[in-house]
């Protein structure tokens, strides 16, 4: 039986933000833990983080913040007791060790998107951008067309940015954060987003994940049909995903100037006109008006992506002159299409994708980029949703562009509800079926790195997709052997 009676709700924060100083950061290490850590100092508050492993990129992103980390294995509930506020990440489990360590400290503690949303967001512009596909990389494209119009913007991306903090406070005139429908924490079973004083709203893509929470794609939109009530300014929705325009349709918010959408198969757009590996040119209908844009972005899914920027942009009044120039050169987050270096020849792709729809748009986007290379895929399912068979066909389907496939057997069983594990074997069968290519699974690191040395070579491009280390493989030799690829 859990203790909750120190747990503190969004209210009372709201009305106890003077009296916290010092917040300790349990976990801290995740990715949004991490960048609400930065958020916190930023805004005064003394924050310490612990964790029971610190592995880059988010152990050293830390570091050069400066925020003081601590092993967790070394801190006690005595420990914790000089802090006001412990905030506590969603790997914490409800029965165990960390969780009972919490309890016992007899401090105030709360989630990370309760912590935010009461002592950061409460008060700004709060943008949220969230979806099934595209929150990192919609939100940090949102952050870089902003400050290139002169904005001084505040943003939350879950994922780390090359050379730049992962937040940032900014003058509160637009803070874009990257709106999770993830539960918050162990004691508080509710979608992030519900939680983050949202004002206005992006829905880039609303489908099925994260099966080790919800059941049906029906609970994750009951967890927007909570959030659309409380969001009084713009909803602009991709209307590519039925359960968007149903989620619309029950709130009426086809009858509102405030409601904006856009899609591939929209009237509106955006429809691209040309693309190749140094960018793209698309059509996208503005108040009523058909416009052109050019972007160094590739790929269907990034072209949504910053087409929901564009339509926020100019519905907040900016002139499309200052939004085409701020287009021109974007940048995408680590582990977004990010270009590692060369091994044996072969470029190396590192991509977050482990949806079945971003792994085929990731394809897609990559084989548009590197038209004359052979696309070897290495697809590593490891959330609990990609290592259960709820997408077993589909992952097959998606991955049937790749030149060769080689995927990465799941290390443990999945924690998806009433499913059996992912059939890794059928969908490398599968894959040689239909394709005639070369397909196989992989068991192990040196059986991975065995495969990709018998694949890569200077007329292919080796492309990751995996939301974890890919068995160890970006902390092994292997990211010592990559060459600088040159310009």
């Amino acid at each position: 039986m859990n203790n909750l009676s120190n747990m503190v709700e969004l209210s009372y924060l709201k009305k106890n933000k003077n009296k916290i100083k010092k917040i300790f950061m349990y976990r801290v290490c995740g990715t949004g833990m991490g960048a609400a850590a930065v958020l916190l100092r930023e805004k005064g508050y003394s924050v310490d983080g612990g964790d029971i492993k610190f592995a880059p990129p988010m152990s050293t992103y830390l570091e050069r913040t400066g925020i003081p980390l601590h092993d967790l294995s070394s801190i006690t509930a005595s420990d914790l007791e000089k802090y006001d506020l412990i905030v506590v990440g969603n790997v914490v489990p409800r029965s165990g060790a960390d969780s009972k360590k919490i309890e016992e400290s007899n401090v105030k503690f709360a989630s990370f998107p309760t912590t935010i949303g009461a002592l950061v967001l409460d008060d700004i512009n709060v943008v949220g951008i969230a979806g099934t596909h595209g929150k990192t990389t919609t939100t940090y494209l949102a952050k870089q067309v902003f400050e290139k119009i002169g904005f001084n913007v505040g943003y939350f991306v879950g994922g780390v940015i090359e050379g730049e903090l992962s937040a940032k406070l900014g003058d509160g005139s637009y803070f874009f954060i990257e709106s999770d429908e993830y539960d918050s924490a162990y004691f508080e079973k509710i979608s992030k987003f519900r939680l983050y004083s949202i004002d206005q709203l992006i829905l880039t893509s609303l489908e099925f994940d994260h099966a080790d929470i919800f059941n049906t794609v029906d609970d994750i939109v009951v967890q927007f049909a909570e959030l659309i009530p409380n969001v009084s300014g713009k909803k602009i929705f991709c209307d590519d995903y039925p359960e968007s325009t149903k989620l619309a349709s029950k709130f009426g918010l086809e009858k509102s100037k405030e409601y904006l959408t856009y899609g591939s198969r929209s009237s509106i757009g955006p429809k691209v006109v040309s693309m190749d590996h140094k960018g793209t040119e698309f059509s996208l209908v503005v108040s009523g008006k058909k416009e052109i844009f050019k972007t160094n972005l590739v790929g269907q899914q990034n072209i949504l992506n910053i087409t929901s920027v564009i339509l926020f942009a100019a519905s907040e009044g900016v002139e499309l002159k200052k939004i085409r120039s701020a287009i021109s050169d974007l940048k995408l987050s680590k582990r977004r299409q990010e270009v590692r270096g060369l091994y044996k020849g072969a470029i190396v792709i590192d991509d977050f994708a482990h949806h079945p729809r971003a792994v085929d748009l990731t394809i897609d986007s990559v084989k548009m980029m590197y038209p004359d290379k052979q696309l070897v895929v290495v697809l590593a399912p490891t959330s609990a949703t990609a290592r259960s068979s709820i997408f077993q066909n589909e992952f097959a389907t998606a991955s049937m562009r790749a030149d060769k496939l080689i995927v990465v057997r799941p290390e443990q069983s999945t924690s998806a509800k009433n499913v059996s594990d992912l059939d890794c074997e059928k969908i490398a069968a599968d894959f040689r079926s239909e394709t005639s290519r070369s397909g196989v699974v992989a068991v192990s690191l040196d059986d991975l790195r065995k495969k990709i040395d018998d694949s890569a070579d200077s007329k292919s491009v080796l492309l990751i997709l995996s939301n974890s280390t890919c068995l160890g493989l970006w902390e092994s030799s292997f990211v010592e052997k990559l060459q600088p690829l040159l310009k």
